[in-house]
């Protein structure tokens, strides 16, 4: 299926994942055959897929609930492989991990810098203008 690749996961979510599968295994249970084994991770009790508006209003929800401010789950996309990009992962590696073949792709729709990112760019203007005034 086209967008499909294996990626290595962190701590936390790999442990999260286990925990849903291990209520996944439960949830198989209860039903007998009546679960529906779609293949997919993110389910319904009964197992069967969500549609993409089923999840982005389950996923809007557990925003409000939370607190947090209400994003596009294809802007988390973006905001995940700036987050990366930001911390130095190479862009080759970004681009594997988007599923892009062109890093340019990844680059140019993805990785979006916001104000915040700007201020280490900003702080090596200090260096230029501390040089400056010292010889003065």
């Amino acid at each position: 299926m086209a967008g499909e690749r294996d990626l290595p996961l962190s701590g936390p979510v790999l442990m999260a994942l286990k925990m849903f599968k291990t209520l996944q295994a439960k949830e198989r249970l209860a039903l007998g055959e009546a679960y529906s084994d779609s293949g997919y991770v993110v389910v319904h009790e009964t197992g069967e897929a969500f549609t993409i508006k089923q999840l982005r209003r389950r996923a809007c929800r557990l925003m409000e609930v939370l607190g947090l401010r209400r994003v596009r789950l294809y802007d988390a996309r973006a905001s995940c492989l700036t987050f990366l990009a930001n911390n130095g992962v190479p862009d080759h590696i970004l681009a594997r991990w988007a599923g892009h073949t062109n890093v340019k792709t990844t680059k140019k729709w993805y990785v979006k810098p916001d104000v915040e990112d700007l201020r280490e760019a900003a702080s090596t203007w200090d260096g230029l203008h501390g040089e400056l005034n010292s010889r003065a």
